[in-house]
């Protein structure tokens, strides 16, 4: 009786044991594969790493168009925030790399997507806003940016071909950044929103949903 007792304890240790581990993320299961890896305990989505080969310092993005033009590649280049990828970031990303050979993203980063849009914005952070976007076969190539305006980094990338979606024209364009890309000569194009798809729309759709 005794020894079946004891049994009962260490089987019920091992379980506890291992409940833990999967708890905290050790053990196999706690691993997450295809470059996602657990740091801690938390359940927050912030509390992984994201393996995104995609994803390029602005020195690093430079190099990669470098290759590109050696190779008599195209390159377009669009900016934004890109919070909660929709059908109209995809259709907008998709016509945006049909402009030319390969698509560079210069991605807003977490403070600057605050200062534009408020303390509640964004919902997701750059890291996790670069892998969705990376994931993309449309696009080749991610790098995150913190300053206001993005003339440094026009002149440092000399992208061929420049877009940006939505009611934009020339005039509406910030003056240092176009400035910038008539420095560099690259060409300039506008391309129209799918109507009816924004992020601050499905936003709200996400709310109401939850309130029913």
């Amino acid at each position: 009786m005794e020894g079946g007792r004891g049994e009962t304890r260490t089987s019920t240790k091992n379980e506890n044991e291992k409940e833990k581990e999967n708890e905290n993320g050790g053990g196999e299961r706690g691993k997450r594969k295809g470059g996602l890896q657990r740091k801690g305990n938390r359940e927050a989505c912030d509390d992984v790493t994201l393996d995104n080969p995609k994803l390029f310092s602005l020195a690093g993005a430079v190099a990669r168009r470098e290759t590109l033009r050696a190779a008599g590649k195209r390159v377009v280049l669009t900016n934004g925030v890109f919070d909660l990828l929709h059908t109209g970031h995809l259709f907008y990303l998709q016509q945006a790399r049909a402009l030319g050979d390969a698509l560079l993203i210069a991605l807003n980063a977490d403070a600057s997507v605050r200062a534009l849009k408020g303390p509640t914005r964004p919902i997701q952070s750059e890291e996790q806003r670069a892998y969705a976007l990376a994931a993309l076969a449309c696009v080749d190539g991610v790098f995150i940016f913190g300053t206001p305006r993005l003339d440094a980094e026009i002149r440092a990338l000399r992208p061929d071909i420049y877009t940006k979606a939505g009611d934009y024209t020339l005039e509406k364009l910030d003056a240092g950044e176009r400035g910038a890309l008539q420095d560099v000569g690259a060409e300039i194009k506008f391309m129209p929103f799918l109507a009816g798809f924004s992020t601050t729309a499905l936003i709200a759709r996400i709310k109401a949903a939850g309130e029913v």
